[in-house]
């Protein structure tokens, strides 16, 4: 009770902090947000039951009608989730997570450095596939049984969440954020990257930081007292090798379907129904490897907060508070484009520490919509920045469920991530603000 009321003591707080800046309609709509992301970081509700909010506050507080909050929870975004995840659980089930997570690390050599990076990219390539909360629970055990040395110990478990967070920018599919903004985009009808644009686009990004976090991360630390990792890859069998046929053939028709402009305008395929397709290709007899029942292990939760930030992102826009907020800030637009980049990276990264980054980016991006609808290619550039930084949170327990999942080991203190965390945050601020200048 004590979560409840402390979600409604916040919300009425900045309803009562914003009334005096905006309008009543809008002032709810901020007091309601507060009181759902207090809620998000409390778990004061199961996180499903928080995201279902919505449908009945906003139509019983006037700020948005049932029929405009409901669809939100079905957009066709979700569908590519679905099937993604439906993968993610195959792979899970028969055990092809761990050959990939064994051949990786079997590249790196046994020194503290060497596992740093072994686990920060394994992490992160995992992550991109598969749920950063899961690859980070499957390599918990690996980083607390390398080394005795508990300062070794809290470099290993956080090179696992923060490689979690910087390989959830991969894909599409890797992390929420970067769904929320696919959705955002088809939704006003701009164009979207593919799979195939997105990898290309985001992966001198997760280099980058691959290269730098780790290294942030090995910074003084001593070679000695690491144990021996066992490199012995598994031997896999048929249905492994079946599934990893099924991913690759997967695989190469995205590739496929990836336009490359001029010269190549792609299969013309659409991605949402390619995933869904091949999720469901895993409950076929002889093909795939699931049952019904398997399909308990969906985040049905994750989909709902799909439909939350979706219909928080749909209120920012219908009532007009996005605009409002953004003309009040719009002193940003008189920047150069580099220095607007970095202010909005720097704004999102930071504000994510405290609050969901779906959350977050639910609300930042209708908000940067504003500026961004009059701003061509580049008014879309500025929300991949606003949505990549959201990722890129480092500091705290709350800012992402990898490093809430670290700090369960009761190895690291919060104000070792800290410190180490606001380092990386400004790291991935730039690198961010650099490539999306440069590159995008």
């Amino acid at each position: 009770m004590k979560g409840l009321g402390l979600g409604a003591l916040i919300g009425l707080l900045f309803f009562g902090i914003s009334i005096t800046f905006f309008s009543t309609q809008h002032a709810l709509l901020i007091g309601i947000v507060a009181l759902l992301v207090t809620l998000w970081t409390n778990g004061a509700l199961p996180l499903g039951v928080v995201s279902l909010l919505p449908i009945i506050l906003f139509p019983a507080l006037g700020i948005l009608d049932i029929k405009a909050v409901a669809p939100n929870y079905s957009k066709t975004i979700i569908f590519l989730f679905i099937g993604g995840f439906m993968m993610a659980i195959a792979v899970e089930k028969i055990g092809l997570h761990k050959y990939f997570s064994a051949k990786l690390l079997s590249y790196f050599p046994n020194t503290a450095t060497g596992i740093i990076y072994a686990l920060a990219i394994t992490s992160a390539l995992l992550s991109a596939v598969l749920s950063n909360t899961t690859i980070t629970l499957m390599l918990l055990p690996i980083g607390m049984f390398l080394s005795d040395n508990p300062k070794l110990k809290v470099r290993f478990l956080l090179a696992i969440a923060y490689g979690a967070s910087i390989g959830g920018i991969i894909t599409p599919i890797g992390t929420p954020p970067n769904m929320l903004l696919l959705g955002f985009l088809e939704e006003h009808s701009l164009t979207a990257p593919t799979f195939g644009e997105w990898i290309g686009l985001v992966s001198p990004v997760a280099f980058i930081m691959l290269l730098t976090v780790p290294y942030l991360l090995s910074r003084s630390v001593k070679e000695e007292s690491v144990h021996e990792i066992d490199t012995t890859i598994p031997l896999l069998d048929q249905n492994q090798k079946r599934l990893i046929w099924i991913l690759s053939s997967l695989a190469i028709l995205l590739l496929i379907n990836t336009p490359i402009k001029p010269f190549y305008s792609g299969l013309g395929l659409n991605e949402k129904l390619i995933l869904l397709g091949y999720g469901l290709l895993m409950f076929m007899p002889r093909i795939g490897f699931l049952n019904w029942e398997d399909t308990r292990d969906l985040p049905y939760e994750i989909i709902f907060l799909f439909g939350a930030g979706f219909s928080i992102a749909t209120a920012f826009s219908q009532t007009g508070l996005a605009a409002d907020i953004a003309h009040k800030i719009s002193f940003i637009t008189d920047m150069p484009l580099f220095w607007m980049f970095l202010c909005v990276a720097l704004f999102v990264s930071f504000s994510t520490e405290v609050t969901s980054n779906t959350a977050l980016t639910s609300i930042a991006l209708p908000i940067f919509y504003e500026f961004a609808k009059d701003m061509g290619h580049e008014g879309i550039v500025l929300m991949m920045v606003a949505t990549i930084a959201a990722s890129y949170a480092f500091m705290l327990p709350i800012a992402t469920p990898p490093n809430a999942i670290v700090m369960s080991s009761r190895v690291i203190k919060v104000g070792t991530m800290a410190k180490i965390g606001v380092i990386a945050n400004f790291i991935g601020v730039i690198v961010v603000a650099v490539v999306g200048y440069y590159l995008w």
